[in-house]
């Protein structure tokens, strides 16, 4: 079967997205290609991440399931203690809600996004 698209990017709804972009710039390690007050944007030319702007923005409610929340990033970690304590030192919440176990962290990012970090396939860590 042929494509009908392909991904371009995926975007983020926020108040500030010159800070959420240095957020995940940092976690992800993605250079920042567009910054200014309305929208932002990270990215290497494959994997593009947006963060726009939208006036009286509201974050979901984790794990409230009839919250604004439609979506979530799954990032992979060699370590999850040591990529959680660099997400929460760049301004991540650790909710108390933990579904994962010892496979993945709910984090919730700047603008209140949940992200999990998951433990790389194949880590015995």
């Amino acid at each position: 079967m042929t494509a009908i698209a392909s991904l371009a990017m995926v975007n983020l709804d926020c108040a500030d997205p010159q800070a959420l972009a240095e957020f995940y710039h940092q976690v992800l390690d993605l250079p920042i290609t567009h910054s200014e007050d309305a929208y932002a944007m990270i990215g290497d030319g494959v994997t593009n991440v947006g963060f726009g702007r939208v006036e009286g923005y509201r974050p979901p409610n984790w794990p409230d399931t009839d919250s604004s929340k439609r979506y979530h990033l799954d990032l992979y970690a060699d370590d999850l203690d040591d990529a959680e304590a660099r997400c929460v030192k760049l301004g991540a919440v650790r909710p108390e809600f933990q579904p994962g176990g010892d496979r993945w962290r709910v984090l919730l990012d700047p603008a209140g996004h949940p992200f999990c970090v998951c433990l790389r396939p194949g880590d015995a860590s």
